[in-house]
């Protein structure tokens, strides 16, 4: 089933029906129905069967002697040219008939719903965890992060889930793009090196090779390499900003490059990688633009260079590095 360029499958429609959905696919799927209009018809369809069939089922605890009775009364003071009119069913025949309506419909969803794709779950906790999926792409789990995706890729489609961070090496495949979901935005790409991050109600798609189109409601970008888009919870704006240098996947490689890199730019970074409280005192040094790359070297190396390549001060009070 394909609705617009969003996909969503009966499996998870029903799972939102009857509350078990968690809340990242409730999102999912009311993100889904608001896309197009066919969604949300295709939606109420499936829910007028349920709540159809729910509503058989509560019927059952009906009178149905007196229901009958009433029935035969009808028929004894309506005679038609003499002839006995006897009823199509009794109502021990009704109430069957009225179950097997109900487990037609439920045993359909339900064959559905316990036959689904196996879903596999990736969980990083306080590591860095790598992965290769089914289809031979490769993804880098950033710490407390977690994926979810299928143990076989079927469909028109590769769908994955993303929760926090995660660097994606996606093999090439045209006809069958590969989506990523995270919150309420939507990755797609064909075949690509990026990275994406969703914390504190803000996600970042930040693209190294290939093309990736981002999309959230009714809005889209589409991404080229050294191009990066933040999505913040609560708009729908998607803004295009180019990136100097690569600060986004230390975690992959242990590598930051620095190409004309703001030092504030760097700074922010210093702080998520290493867990540090880094402040610029001197708000003229914030632009200052640096070209080099660190590797596999700690926070103090780090700052020895900057130290060194901006001929400024480092200090160090209570915990706080501040550089001015």
């Amino acid at each position: 089933m394909s609705k617009s360029d969003t996909h969503m499958n009966d499996d998870l429609l029903v799972k939102y029906l009857v509350g078990e959905a968690t809340p990242a696919e409730s999102m999912q799927v009311q993100d889904w129905i608001a896309a197009a209009d066919e969604n949300r018809v295709h939606y109420q369809q499936l829910k007028t069967i349920w709540d159809q069939s729910l509503q058989i089922a509560a019927t059952r605890n009906v009178d149905e002697d007196a229901a009958y009775a009433r029935l035969q009364s009808r028929i004894k003071s309506s005679p038609q040219n003499g002839a006995v009119v006897r009823p199509m069913f009794t109502p021990k025949w009704a109430s069957i008939a009225a179950s097997i309506i109900v487990i037609c419909t439920i045993g359909y969803f339900a064959f559905n719903y316990f036959n689904r794709v196996t879903i596999v779950t990736l969980q990083s906790q306080n590591a860095v965890v790598t992965q290769t999926l089914p289809d031979g792409s490769v993804v880098t789990l950033n710490a407390m992060s977690k994926l979810a995706y299928p143990k076989n890729f079927k469909g028109s489609t590769r769908q994955v889930r993303l929760l926090g961070e995660a660097f994606f090496k996606v093999t090439k495949d045209k006809t069958k793009p590969f989506i990523i979901r995270v919150n309420d935005v939507t990755v797609k790409v064909v075949g690509t090196f990026f990275n994406i991050k969703s914390r504190e109600g803000k996600t970042e798609v930040v693209v190294q090779t290939g093309i990736v189109k981002v999309s959230k409601a009714q809005n889209s970008v589409t991404l080229t390499p050294g191009e990066k888009t933040e999505v913040v919870k609560g708009s729908s704006n998607l803004l295009k900003q180019t990136i100097s240098g690569n600060l986004y996947s230390y975690y992959v490689n242990k590598k930051l490059v620095c190409n004309q890199t703001p030092l504030a730019d760097l700074v922010k970074a210093l702080n998520q990688i290493y867990g540090a409280d880094i402040v610029i005192a001197n708000p003229k040094i914030e632009q200052l633009p640096i070209t080099t790359v660190f590797k596999d070297q700690t926070l103090a190396q780090t700052l020895m260079v900057v130290e060194e390549t901006f001929n400024i001060s480092v200090e160090r009070k209570n915990g706080r590095i501040i550089l001015k």
